[in-house]
């Protein structure tokens, strides 16, 4: 059985979620340097356009040759335009598990497109990859990232104390960490089974035989 996921499209109602390409730096770049990125994941700040092109040439490929994620880019439909990203790390291929997190372009927030994202990339995982559980980690304070769990279906389990860092701004334009509480959130095949999900009405997924 595989131990890495294939270089795929998935697309939905409004998105096609595909692999990141270079033509992504420069929206990815500015995407990466929003503040509420910067306060609520690990991405070195500022993020470059050099930072961009590694990660889309050399650390995606590697983990998805590697079997530990996959990063995908989540684009419009209708205009192509990156508005976010779908990434799964900690794969485990021996239970079937990966964790799921996602990032919105402040320019597209407030449409649903992180939810549509994520829940089509379960269905996938769970039809497609036959895995049993994808995991998402929110902070405690990030009430945004915490509607998206809930909408797609995700049940909260508990809450890991103090074992997650944020970033905040200080006058002086530096960022200093804050720690802060994980809220773990788990999705299975049987949370989402009946669900109007985004690719009830589209043509579904789509293999890229050679990416990268």
């Amino acid at each position: 059985m595989t131990s890495t996921f294939p270089d795929i499209s998935i697309s939905t109602e409004r998105l096609v979620l595909r692999p990141l390409d270079t033509d992504d730096v420069p929206a990815l770049t500015a995407m990466m340097n929003d503040e509420q990125v910067a306060a609520w994941t690990d991405t070195p700040q500022p993020f470059t356009e050099r930072a961009a092109h590694t990660w889309i040439t050399e650390s995606a490929p590697a983990e998805r040759a590697a079997g530990t994620g996959l990063d995908l880019a989540v684009t419009e439909f209708l205009t192509q335009r990156l508005v976010g990203l779908i990434r799964l790390t900690k794969a485990n291929w021996h239970i079937r598990s990966t964790e799921l997190s996602y990032i919105i372009a402040p320019w597209a927030r407030g449409e649903g497109y992180a939810s549509e994202a994520a829940l089509a990339t379960a269905q996938w995982l769970f039809g497609d990859q036959k895995f049993e559980r994808v995991e998402l980690r929110t902070a405690a304070d990030n009430t945004a990232s915490q509607q998206v769990a809930q909408k797609i279906g995700c049940i909260s389990e508990g809450v890991l104390r103090g074992a997650c860092i944020a970033h905040v701004r200080a006058e002086d334009g530096r960022w200093s960490d804050v720690r802060t509480d994980f809220i773990v959130w788990s999705l299975l095949p049987e949370d989402i089974e009946g669900a109007d999900g985004p690719l009830a009405d589209t043509g579904g997924f789509t293999t890229y035989p050679d990416w990268n």
